[in-house]
């Protein structure tokens, strides 16, 4: 994810946003992409609004357009009460709400997302789903990290298990499970099965007092 960024350099390879190399050009590539971090940083001082606009005019967003695009994300988010109130007050599902429309403000073509959904209650995280869902639909690439299988098997049309940095499986949901000769069995049963993790019921009952 950070390579992609442009914040990482890779040892070797290039990538390319879009038809823009990362190397070269990283901030015309960022252009094109939405990010949300595992852990958002956000300028606590400045309100919602403030912050939303920051970010609309890094993007060069028209004064117009940043408006419409954060107060309809704002709405579905259930954010627009707290817009004018600085965020150093705010939750983590606030923080991550906030950092989730500063991504998707821009309309990018490309979607990096490390656990977006922490911390969101469970309205938002369905809202959020669907405009994956929908923004999928419309050509938009996502890059969904998360260590919650359910997710990741409820959202996600290509998955891949990386363990301890090289990747193990790939391939859609029902690939996987099949491979791993656990067709009915759900992603996390694979997943204990294919990093060899699978003693951990024994590890939870050696626990018992």
């Amino acid at each position: 994810m950070k390579i992609i960024l442009g914040v990482l350099k890779p040892d070797s390879g290039s990538i390319n946003v879009c038809g823009v190399d990362v190397g070269s050009k990283p901030v015309e590539a960022r252009r094109h992409i939405g990010y949300v971090p595992e852990t958002p940083f956000l300028y606590e001082y400045l309100s919602a609004a403030e912050y939303l606009d920051l970010v609309g005019v890094a993007y060069g967003l028209s004064r117009e357009d940043r408006k419409k695009r954060a107060g309809e994300l704002l709405i579905a988010l259930q954010m627009d009460n707290h817009v004018n109130e600085v965020m150093s007050g705010f939750s983590q599902g606030m923080r991550q709400k906030i950092a989730l429309i500063s991504a998707l403000m821009h309309r990018p073509k490309v979607l990096i997302l490390d656990e977006p959904l922490n911390g969101l209650d469970p309205r938002s995280a369905r809202i959020v789903k669907e405009i994956l869902h929908r923004l999928a639909g419309d050509g938009v690439s996502i890059l969904f990290s998360t260590h919650v299988l359910e997710i990741a098997d409820a959202i996600c049309s290509k998955i891949t298990i990386i363990n301890e940095g090289s990747i193990i499986a790939e391939g859609t949901s029902q690939e996987i499970k099949a491979m791993a000769g656990l067709k009915s069995s759900s992603l996390e049963d694979v997943f204990l099965k294919l990093t060899g993790s699978e003693d951990t019921v024994q590890v939870v009952e050696a626990l018992r007092l």
